[in-house]
């Protein structure tokens, strides 16, 4: 039986339909179309779909009625809702009763296809087996948000854009996709855009054919190659120059590669996850990053929290990196409440950099504020009187807790869907409610 994706396109106008049709098809999805709500319905109940791309003003029943009579059914796919008479309240209307996503005509096809992608690989993705990703140390509730979607991800095989500061263990997750999935066996290759100069960078992605330039004395497999039948890593995707942008489309597009200095098309089979700590979006605005190559990277968004918003998960880590360097050494609540209060802009690897420097030079067995290292110091210190929740941080904090009671609010208080209107898991929301004692009103 095959596993291609099979999308139900509903819309009155037969254009519009076979235009879809051949876009969806073209991705390798199965395609089977309806002119309106109620033969919509018809399929649906013949057949499971993948997701579900709707017009919303049509004849006999329209999109929302679609949505209501699906929704009452039981567990509907994935809907995309898409009109030429969009509204504010048509949007609200469409997410209130579980649309994915809401899109108004004329659209952008990469990224109708962008949705649609990323709609699929969330409703196949399984249930989370719950507990931390192999290798990530903590139980912030980040992170449990981050376990599940990298579970979830890692049934399917579509790219994974993985985003976070430096150091926070971005590859960490990278070789958990890969490790979870159906590649597990596969070969894991990792490249480092960032640390490549661009005519370096391309040999190493794609390979070289002997002669290539000046040096290439022999033929060279590139890491797609290598990581046939597996995972490719590929960090710092913000350094890679646009030449190299639109071979790397190709290779999403087309599963093809072609080596330096070569002609021949090479079909590799890979799953690519990147890595950034720069702003695709902002960069695509300023032409910086090609907005296509964005749209196919960026299928499913993975965000590793910064290490000094989780600062409670500061002694399971401790402990974890004394165990590595098989160390007694102690951290008293002294020195717990200096990390604590530092910053920690180098995140998870910065701390086990001066969890290693206290292991060579402390002078007891216990750390002392003279073990630290001057800068954790002094960031450390806060002047007489004051919180961490004083002064900007007090009022970020303040900021934030009326933007989430807004947003509740404005959903009935349904969590799932504040959620989305705030762009963050359930997981995390709960958490914010909990740290802020947010309460549904007469509870």
């Amino acid at each position: 039986m095959s596993n291609a994706p099979h999308v139900l396109v509903v819309d009155d106008k037969a254009s519009m339909r076979d235009m879809l049709a051949m876009a969806l098809a073209a991705k390798g999805m199965t395609v089977t179309q309806a002119e309106n709500g109620e033969a919509a319905l018809k399929h649906a109940q013949g057949r499971p779909f993948d997701a579900i791309i709707s017009d919303l003003k049509m004849p006999k029943l329209d999109g929302l009625g679609l949505l209501r009579a699906l929704a009452k059914a039981g567990d509907p796919p994935p809907f995309i809702m898409i009109t030429a008479h969009g509204s504010v309240k048509d949007a609200v209307e469409a997410m209130s009763l579980g649309a994915a996503d809401f899109m108004e005509k004329p659209f952008d096809l990469a990224e109708l296809e962008f949705k649609v992608e990323r709609a699929i690989a969330e409703g196949r993705a399984a249930p989370s087996t719950g507990g931390p990703l192999p290798g990530m140390i903590g139980t912030a509730p980040q992170l449990a948000e981050v376990a599940d979607i990298v579970r979830r991800a890692a049934q399917s095989t579509v790219p994974v854009l993985v985003l976070g500061e430096s150091g926070t263990g971005k590859e960490l997750v990278a070789k958990a996709v890969h490790g979870l999935s159906a590649r597990g066996k596969g070969p894991f290759v990792a490249v480092n855009a960032g640390a490549l100069a661009p005519g370096v960078l391309e040999s190493e992605l794609f390979g070289h054919e002997k002669g290539a330039f000046t040096g290439a004395d022999a033929q060279r497999k590139g890491r797609f190659e290598t990581a046939d039948g597996g995972t490719l890593f590929l960090d710092e995707l913000g350094e890679i120059p646009a030449s190299t942008q639109v071979k790397l489309l190709r290779v999403l597009q087309d599963k093809v590669i072609e080596r330096v200095g070569g002609s021949q098309p090479i079909r590799v089979d890979v799953r690519l996850v990147c890595a950034t700590n720069r702003n695709l979006r902002q960069m695509v605005k300023e032409g910086r990053f090609r907005e296509d190559l964005f749209y196919r990277v960026n299928v499913v968004t993975v965000t590793l929290p910064p290490l000094r918003e989780r600062a409670g998960d500061l002694p399971a880590l401790i402990a974890h990196f004394l165990a590595r360097e098989n160390s007694r050494l102690k951290f008293g609540p002294e020195s717990l409440a200096i990390l604590e209060r530092y910053h920690w802009p180098g995140n998870v690897r910065e701390l086990e950099n001066v969890v290693r420097r206290c292991v060579a030079l402390a002078r007891t067995d216990a750390v002392t504020r003279a073990d630290l290292p001057p800068e954790v110091l002094d960031a450390g210190a806060l002047p007489p009187g004051e919180t961490p929740a004083s002064g900007l941080v007090g009022d970020l904090e303040r900021i934030e807790r009326n933007a989430l009671v807004t947003a509740l609010e404005e959903t009935g208080w349904n969590i799932s869907r504040a959620a989305r209107v705030l762009g963050v898991g359930r997981t995390a929301l709960q958490y914010k409610m909990k740290k802020y004692g947010i309460n549904k009103p007469g509870m």
